[in-house]
């Protein structure tokens, strides 16, 4: 394995977190995922490690928010993390964003889908929430053979509408 930099302690923070883990649960390489994390954290979308960081993102109801459930497939890759990325340029877009990690964080994952049990479980998939209550739900087969800017297209509709 080559040398890993770490551009401030946050991110070897999270990457020893990441690691402990990985080496707990044995999931996917963490290295190989990294960059499919960035993709979203270098927009500003904030990660949910713990069901206790779940927790208390949905503790705060009030507002908009919008989660997405990342994955290492490739709908997520060509379609849920690009479209999102452009939807976001919109100008109506939600007060709060954050990610889990379906195949990395399984309990936060599970944790994050309690909050909106009444769903089908789904990776990747994207809920937009208002005031506690689901908006708008895209579900994998909603991302899947569909490229970014329909995705995009179809989250800036529920953006427009309801932040």
């Amino acid at each position: 394995m080559g040398n890993i930099y770490f551009n401030n302690s946050s991110n070897f923070i999270l990457y020893t977190k990441i690691i402990e883990k990985y080496e707990e649960n044995m999931m996917y390489d963490p290295v190989m995922v990294q960059p499919m994390r960035d993709e979203l954290t270098n927009i500003g979308i904030q990660e949910l490690l713990t069901p206790e960081d779940v927790d208390g993102f949905f503790g705060n109801k009030t507002g908009t928010y919008f989660l997405i459930i990342n994955s290492v497939c490739g709908c997520a890759a060509g379609g849920a993390r690009p479209g999102l990325t452009l939807a976001l340029k919109n100008e109506k877009k939600p007060d709060r964003v954050v990610t889990v990690f379906a195949g990395m964080e399984k309990e936060a994952a599970q944790q994050a889908r309690s909050h909106f049990s009444e769903l089908p479980p789904s990776s990747p998939s994207m809920v937009l929430m208002k005031d506690g209550q689901v908006v708008h739900f895209v579900p994998r087969h909603m991302i899947e053979g569909r490229g970014p800017e329909l995705v995009a297209e179809d989250l800036i509709k529920a953006f427009d509408e309801y932040c």
